[in-house]
């Protein structure tokens, strides 16, 4: 993962990135914090490469007066010299053009800006079809659109496995790099104004810049009339670091063996292009570094930034640990962790008295006095066969009147977690647990985590329930909440639940089936789980009748060899009617919760909301479709629902197609926030986009997110159980934004993970061939959706063996011509046309690099599948029998 060596890019070596070297003399080279520039007119001055902050009074000022505008700022993964904060109205993003522009904030900081006068703002062609495609997207979907937490991997009998497909919780999802996670990238047809734009390359900023990838122009915007201009600042100000200042890496002696600072420090290189590089004392590096500096050249390094000044390219760091060597799983994920700021140390001593000290822990009399007593219930749970931290159980009781009753049961955590005690402040602090492919790491001690909250089976536990009298229609005629004692009657996997639905007659052979108390039946079970299932259906038909939205993408699932630990394959994970059964009743028991703690403090109550689409983006995938020819309506998260799931056949070709066409209505989409309801004044920006609900809250996942503890407290003081919280709204909303930015992060992480065991498997059993379909089409490269894995990729024409190729736009769509190099003398080279939802066979292979994988296309006349004509014959034919929602 180490970066290309810089010097080979024409641009001198401590240039930052993005900074272009025609901007004038920034010197290189001379020590930290003590720049003199080699240009004589300037001798013996410091040059400021950065502008100084403005006063944080003045920033005030102007935040109030409107003249300046703060935002999460993101910086694109690919392309490190552009960077975005959100329009606070909803509009294109702000952009932020080069490091010195940037002014010294990292990915993820809450920054201040200053708009630049209008001749400096961007100019965007809007017809240009590159916009979706060519924006470095990292994920945003919020999580409530796209399915339950999904599992990074699936081997039965690994010791440390994570419960990854928890609730309705759907984790694969909340957005990581600020609040609107897409960014207006264009490229094909943006042009700069009065700036010079260089390294538009590949993914790494690694291609060589070619020349209609660099524009380096001014013109007279008025000119323009078919233009538009998106909005361009500066950052003056940095609000908030919230980037970790911690970044993964390699150290590299300096260039210049005969500069002073050659003897004082070394050069450290981040993975993440978006770190700057960082000088590093020589004294913090291995003894033997300078002789031998090759033997270090794949060792991962922690280095954290301790300063970056004004007058200088590069940061100043401490070596913090060397991790491993680069490429191995473990160092590769300490790594991830620290960057994104996970507290994976073990818990103090303090942290541990907080928990029950005489084990094994029974149940205080005085409880059964103050609880519901429902042991004798047929009561379960549902998780995955991995699952260790169970924090939702089910129950439903047929009544002699035809209906059911219906409970959902969680883990009574916040019983076990005083408030304002060391344990309470780790929590709030983690604020959510993390989920690796390999392992978990947890937010509360493992003793509370897998024992004392974890709704085992045959074993009695203190929960808060939500109950329900239903029709079998999901027709809810009454509710109850209040705090309860179960005994599960036995542990349910996802898979034990789907074969009771599949075999609604037949009973299942005991060897199928996990242990269950006597008390109980097995079919018993497998009838609560078939009433569930039956209402559960009624409900989620209802759900999207009332216009919900749902973004299925494809999750990427691991089995692990037991002995190295190291990825033997992976699958798509399929989402099941068990899955779904489970998630409808946790989002009931959601919404019922918070409805129930917003009438009781209106001011106080810790709620969820998902703003809709950013309108801007939403505006180009609607024109986008409009020129596919596709009948995708946006009007409302129900219409697109109702779009994605009757537009598309059942072939091979439709279902890719609208995984495509899903992906790409992910991208407008914001994330969705925990808030305070007293801290927001129109009730209307309390609703949840995705769900179309006017409340929503967390309340059934307390073991690993602490907003849900948050709501266990809010719920019980609504209920009489205890004094109302003593948090002010402010305060409350504080801890808000804190598991909001934790969620991203984890979120972040969750992806790094999976996509850290992917190119490992990449690496050890590739290279892997899959189809794959086409989502964008740029002048020199294309961008594909690989079907069979769920991961995308760019594809670069320079890496392919084509004699030529040639881009165009037909009406308004980009079409790119490839001319592929014979193979054997006496053919004709092969023509192959690519555009937006070509199907085209790809391989990915490891890259000589530590943990970089990339795509290659293979030739047109190695398969005889679908090819450019049959393609436009099929999407004629696609849009025959409508697709039942349930299945997608």
């Amino acid at each position: 993962m180490s970066h290309p060596d810089y010097r080979m890019n024409l641009r001198p070596l401590g240039t930052p990135r993005g900074v272009s070297t025609v901007a004038g003399p920034h010197d290189i080279g001379a020590s930290p914090g003590d720049k003199k520039s080699k240009n004589k007119s300037t001798r013996g001055k410091k040059k400021s490469i950065f502008e100084t902050y403005m006063f944080k009074e003045d920033v005030s000022e102007g935040l109030k007066r409107g003249t300046l505008i703060q935002g999460v700022l993101r910086i694109n993964p690919k392309k490190f010299h552009e960077a975005f904060i959100p329009s606070p109205d909803g509009d294109r993003d702000i952009f932020i053009d080069g490091v010195v522009a940037r002014n010294r904030a990292l990915n993820g900081d809450l920054v201040v800006v200053k708009l630049l006068p209008e001749e400096q703002w961007k100019v965007v062609k809007p017809e240009n079809n590159d916009k979706e495609t060519e924006a470095a997207y990292e994920s945003d979907i919020p999580e409530e659109l796209c399915g339950r937490h999904l599992p990074q991997q699936s081997l039965k009998s690994y010791n440390d496995s994570p419960d990854v497909i928890i609730e309705a919780q759907f984790d694969g999802s909340d957005s990581e790099d600020g609040h609107g996670i897409t960014q207006n990238v264009l490229v094909d047809d943006v042009k700069k104004l009065s700036v010079c734009v260089s390294e538009k390359g590949r993914e790494d900023g690694d291609a060589p810049v070619t020349k209609d990838e660099t524009t380096c122009i001014s013109q007279d915007t008025r000119a323009l009339p078919e233009k538009s201009l998106q909005r361009s600042a500066k950052v003056v100000y940095i609000l908030e670091k919230k980037h970790s200042r911690a970044a993964t890496g390699f150290l590299k002696l300096l260039a210049d063996k005969n500069s002073e600072l050659f003897r004082k420090y070394a050069l450290f290189s981040p993975s993440d292009h978006r770190v700057p590089r960082i000088y590093v004392p020589l004294k913090d590096c291995p003894q033997d570094f300078v002789a031998r500096p090759k033997d270090y050249a794949n060792t991962l390094f922690i280095c954290r930034i301790v300063d970056w000044k004004e007058d200088c390219n590069f940061a100043l760091g401490q070596l913090a640990k060397s991790l491993g060597q680069a490429g191995e799983i473990e160092p590769e994920t300490e790594g991830i962790l620290t960057e994104y700021g996970v507290d994976f140390s073990d818990f103090s001593s303090e942290v541990l008295e907080c928990l029950p000290q005489g084990l094994p822990w029974t149940i205080p009399p005085e409880e059964f006095s103050k609880r519901r007593d429902l042991r004798k219930d047929c009561i379960f749970t549902i998780d995955p066969s991995t699952a260790r931290d169970l924090d939702d159980a089910l129950s439903c009781k047929p009544l002699a009147d035809g209906n059911f009753e219906v409970g959902v049961h969680i883990a009574d955590v916040s019983y076990f977690v005083p408030e304002g005690s060391d344990l309470d402040k780790v929590a709030a602090e983690r604020a959510t647990s993390v989920y690796l492919v390999q392992k978990v790491v947890p937010m509360l001690p493992r003793l509370l985590c897998e024992e004392l909250c974890s709704l085992n089976p045959m074993s009695d536990k203190l929960t808060f329930s939500v109950i329900w009298t239903l029709t079998p229609e999901g027709k809810i005629l009454d509710e109850w909440f209040g705090r309860t004692i179960i005994c599960s009657c036995t542990k349910l996997s996802y898979e034990h639940a789907q074969s009771m639905i599949e075999s609604p007659t037949e009973k299942i052979p005991a060897k199928e089936l996990p242990p269950i108390s006597p008390e109980h039946s097995s079919e018993e079970v497998h009838q609560a789980v078939l009433n569930l299932h039956q209402i559960a259906k009624q409900l989620r038909q209802q759900r999207f009748a009332d216009g919900a939205l749902r973004l299925d993408q494809l999750k990427l699932a691991f089995t692990l060899d037991h002995e190295t630990g190291l990825p033997q394959g992976c699958h798509i994970y399929e989402y099941r009617d068990s899955n779904k059964l489970v998630e409808e009743f946790m989002l009931l028991a959601n919404m019922a919760v918070a409805h129930k703690i917003h009438r009781a403090f209106p001011e106080q109550a810790l709620l969820r909301r998902h703003p809709p689409p950013q309108t801007r983006m939403l505006n180009d995938l609607v024109e986008f479709c409009d020129q596919m020819g596709l009948p995708v309506d946006f009007s409302s998260a129900g219409a697109l629902n109702k779009s994605l799931t009757q537009t598309f056949g059942d072939d091979k070709y439709s279902l890719a197609r609208k995984e495509v066409l899903t992906n790409m209505c992910s991208r407008p989409m914001q994330m969705a926030l925990y808030f305070c309801s007293g801290l927001l004044q129109d009730p209307a920006q309390f609703r949840h986009y995705a769900l179309n609900v006017p409340l929503y809250t967390h309340f059934t996942s307390p073991i690993r997110r602490f907003a849900d503890v948050l709501v266990h407290r809010l719920l019980a003081a609504a209920l009489g159980y205890r004094k109302q919280l003593d948090m002010a709204p402010d305060t409350l909303q504080k801890q808000a934004d804190h598991c909001n930015d934790r969620r991203m992060a984890s979120k972040r992480v969750q992806e790094l993970s999976t996509g850290l065991f992917f190119a490992v498997l990449v690496k050890e059993s590739g290279p892997l061939e899959s189809e794959a379909m086409v989502m964008g089409v740029l002048n020199q490269a294309f961008d594909v959706l690989v079907l069979r894995y769920g991961v995308q990729k760019r594809i670069y024409c320079n890496a392919l063996a084509l004699r030529s190729h040639h881009f165009q736009k037909v009406g308004k769509k980009p079409e790119l011509t490839l001319v592929w190099e014979p193979e054997d003398m006496e053919q004709e080279p092969a023509q192959q046309v690519i555009t937006i939802f070509s199907l085209v066979e790809v391989v990915l292979q490891a890259e000589s690099t530590a943990l970089k994988y990339s795509a290659i296309l293979k030739r047109p006349d190695t398969h005889s599948h679908l090819g450019p004509e049959k393609e436009e014959e099929e999407e004629e034919e696609s849009d025959g029998e409508p697709e039942d929602s349930s299945t997608s």
